[in-house]
């Protein structure tokens, strides 16, 4: 069914004269009429969209938020780094998120959120929950792991950065890798130091807050990216003043675990 000029009334509240001109000239004029109404629907239809959309990209979504390529830099840096304190916390957070729509993935970490990979995770990080927490495991399960988190660190990069070209997608996961590896380093040099403490609540702290920054950071970087690069970027600055005395301790830790192996 066609509107006529009156029916053109009831889908927009704002007739000028224009229309008004319409209805007097008769059914003659109905077509050039109902053109006109048309066109100027369809202009005022592109003006709100036109408006909508830069508030849209300008930042991530409140519902379900997709990540903007200004953001994916920061956000690289900040899982990375988390993925570095603890992999399996932040791959099931980040499934997690994605699963109940909290957050739009890179179709190339679409993985992430299947239910046997989430719940993987989650196992693996309660047995890292537990073994990262006794005192002398806690060095051997560290060393193990030192293939593990930036491997891992480096394949979510590389999938993150899916929309950028191959080249840029190598650099993400080598950066991705190396955040990581720093990351890893300076954890492991901390529980370094506290491990032969006597008493065991400081290595109980220490391993709480790692897990718990872990998972804060994840989550930090899907909602403001930048700050938790930022957070990131402090750690990482840790990591590197104290560069040396992190590959001292790793070379000894490496040390200690042959003799417990042999």
């Amino acid at each position: 069914m066609v509107p006529t000029p009156q029916c053109s009334r009831a889908y927009s509240p704002h007739v000028d004269s224009q229309h008004s001109d319409c209805v007097a000239a008769g059914s003659d004029a109905l077509p050039n009429c109902f053109a006109a109404w048309s066109s100027r629907e369809a202009a005022a239809s592109l003006r709100r969209q036109s408006f909508a959309l830069p508030m849209l990209d300008s930042g991530l979504s409140r519902t379900k938020m997709t990540l903007p390529l200004l953001h994916l830099t920061p956000f690289l840096v900040a899982t990375s780094f988390a993925a570095g304190l603890n992999a399996y916390a932040t791959v099931a957070t980040l499934g997690l998120l994605a699963r109940f729509e909290l957050i739009s993935l890179s179709p190339r970490l679409s993985l992430l959120t299947n239910w046997y990979v989430i719940g993987a995770c989650l196992v693996l990080f309660l047995i890292e929950f537990v073994a990262d927490k006794i005192p002398v495991f806690d060095l051997l399960w560290n060393a193990l792991h030192t293939f593990v988190r930036p491997p891992i660190a480096a394949l979510l990069a590389y999938g993150a950065a899916s929309q950028l070209p191959p080249e840029m997608q190598l650099l993400s996961a080598f950066l991705g890798g190396a955040i990581a590896l720093a990351a890893h380093g300076g954890k492991t040099a901390a529980r370094a130091v506290v491990t032969p403490s006597p008493e065991p609540l400081s290595n109980f702290a220490l391993s709480m807050g790692e897990d718990s920054v872990a998972i804060f950071l994840t989550w930090f970087a899907t909602t403001h990216p930048y700050w938790a690069a930022a957070i990131a970027a402090l750690g990482l600055v840790a990591v590197v003043v104290a560069f040396k005395y992190v590959l001292r301790t790793l070379r000894s830790l490496f040390q200690r675990t042959e003799q417990v192996l042999k």
